[in-house]
């Protein structure tokens, strides 16, 4: 299982989207607040259907609450497109977390200055910024997955 964690998330169906995708493929998901909505916002809720009961939540109220919740060894990955280190070039384990930060700003420095950041590769002169934050989330989730299983 992976744990994935949702950096102060701003955009109600990206975050039902990717709490489907953890009851889909059994991770458990975090949420870090401040949210910029509520989780009982019809956007959530539809995006997510009907798997919110097959879901492992956690909420944490801030940064320090929810790394004071895993163990002081946890390996934690921040997805971030300053990284230089591909997910191709990540060795995920079992019980790692993965670290994505909000829509518009992405995750702070302070963070990004914690743990270790990784990419998902894109054409060096890609007109776009970056994914989505679900299929950005769904794309290492399943590369994880992959890794894992293989190793196993």
């Amino acid at each position: 299982m992976l744990h994935i964690i949702l950096f102060e998330p701003e955009i109600p169906p990206n975050t039902g989207n990717i709490a489907r995708l953890c009851a889909c493929t059994d991770h458990h998901l975090h949420l870090v607040h401040p949210l910029g909505f509520s989780i009982d916002a019809k956007q959530v809720r539809r995006a997510g259907l009907d798997y919110w009961q097959h879901l492992q939540l956690s909420e944490h109220d801030n940064w320090e609450a929810l790394k004071a919740s895993f163990p002081q060894d946890q390996r934690f990955w921040a997805l971030s497109t300053k990284a230089s280190q591909s997910i191709w070039q990540t060795q995920f384990e079992d019980g790692d977390a993965l670290v994505l930060g909000p829509e518009t700003r992405g995750l702070p420095a302070n963070i990004l200055e914690d743990i270790q950041g990784i990419k998902i590769p894109m054409r060096d002169n890609a007109p776009v910024r970056s994914l989505n934050l679900s299929n950005a989330c769904a794309v290492v989730i399943y590369e994880a997955m992959r890794q894992i299983e293989v190793s196993s």
